[in-house]
């Protein structure tokens, strides 16, 4: 299964620079953010794959599909992102995993059944969701710098304020030399 897992963040990735859209290609990088966190739960680092599902598949690709749609995408006509068969395909795959993965962890005696999931989340877990927040409250405030006005509601903005001030003072600085010159 981990060889699956590694020709197919593989493909992947070459999609993802072969790609002629630069949403195909976020796309395709969110894949292969996705398969590697599947390889990583695998492998029994379940930190870094939750790490890398939520901030790697999740918070990098929206960030990185509103960029492309904010700035816009020059050349070709639109066209779909994914064929439609690959996107049922994967569809249907990724549960299929999900359950083959619960299934193998129930067989192998992984799983704990006495841990409720609060108490894996806030106890054994309470870094790593405090982590994701504090990047995703981040990559939240980075959007709404995006989204800001060009001038702040309420007035001049501090960069145009101490323009402003330094402009007064060399107006100041030149008048009183032009008197000091008109005086010798």
């Amino acid at each position: 299964m981990n060889a699956v897992l590694v020709a197919g963040a593989v493909l992947a990735a070459i999609m993802a620079t072969r790609a002629a859209r630069l949403l195909s290609s976020a796309l395709w990088l969110a894949a292969v953010s996705a398969l590697l966190s599947v390889l990583f739960f695998d492998l029994g680092a379940r930190q870094v794959a939750v790490i890398e599902l939520s901030v790697g598949a999740g918070l990098v690709t929206v960030l990185f599909i509103f960029a492309i749609n904010l700035a816009g995408e020059a050349g070709k006509p639109p066209a779909a992102v994914v064929p439609s068969w690959l996107a049922a395909g994967i569809a249907v795959l990724v549960p299929l995993l999900l359950a083959a993965l619960a299934a193998f962890e129930a067989a192998a005696g992984l799983t704990e059944p006495s841990t409720t999931f609060a108490a894996m989340l806030w106890q054994q877990r309470g870094l790593d969701v405090l982590v994701q927040i504090v990047l995703i409250f981040a990559g939240v405030m980075g959007l709404l710098g995006l989204l800001a006005e060009i001038e702040a509601p309420l007035g001049r903005s501090a960069a145009k304020e101490v323009v402003a001030r330094r402009e007064q003072d060399l107006l100041a600085l030149e008048s009183a030399a032009r008197e000091e010159e008109v005086r010798v």
